[in-house]
């Protein structure tokens, strides 16, 4: 049974579609806790009402990025975090953040990376004449939105597209990707190998 931990920074709605996978598909998995840097996250209020212990741990109150990682990293391990999910989780990390993580600590990314690092991918893809548009979860690395890619989705930019209209279409499917990548990990599917990630097959069922 694996520990997962969530980060949020507003309304969780990847990590409300982590949740209740795990809950249907009955997953080796919990969730230990769900955090946020923003205590008026929308996504604490979900948790709460499935159970699930929250915490807060504002970056307002830290002078330097430094110590708000230290202050975090000792919120999240006193969950015993298997897997540590951004879920909308809006901070730049710090590489010994990172580092203490390494190999279990996964993002979601709108965008098809290596295209679109950082902040406004949807509208970068509209402006860049883009056919399509998707969404990314990787490992995390001290690089912003780099590190071994684990799976993606894809959705078409159509005619007259907004950044909110593709946003929105994109959103469904990162409430599937997301799921179905942290899945592969709970069951001990994903491996990575000289910088990519190999997804392997399911275990065979033992027989008696």
């Amino acid at each position: 049974m694996k520990n997962i931990v969530i980060l949020i920074s507003g309304r969780g709605s990847n990590m409300e579609a982590v949740v209740r996978a795990l809950d249907a598909e009955g997953w080796p998995a919990r969730i230990a806790a769900v955090i946020s840097n923003k205590p008026e996250a929308k996504g604490l209020e979900f948790a709460r009402a499935r159970g699930i212990p929250t915490a807060v741990v504002a970056n307002k109150e830290y002078a330097t990025r430094a110590e708000f990682d230290a202050a975090l990293q000792e919120t999240i391990d006193r969950f015993e975090p298997d897997l540590v999910v951004l879920a909308g989780f809006m901070r730049i990390l710090t590489a010994p953040f990172v580092e203490h993580y390494a190999g279990r600590m996964l993002n979601i990314h709108p965008s098809l990376l290596p295209l679109y690092p950082g902040l406004g991918t949807h509208q970068q893809a509209i402006d860049a004449g883009d056919r399509e548009h998707g969404a990314t979860v990787h490992f995390v690395t001290a690089e912003l939105d780099h590190g071994p890619i684990v799976a993606q989705a894809r959705v078409p930019v159509l005619p007259g597209d907004t950044e909110d209209t593709l946003s929105a279409r994109l959103l469904v499917e990162e409430h599937k990707l997301y799921p179905y990548a942290v899945r592969l990990f709970v069951e001990d599917r994903l491996e990575i190998d000289n910088g990519d990630v190999r997804i392997l097959a399911p275990a065979e069922p033992t027989s008696i």
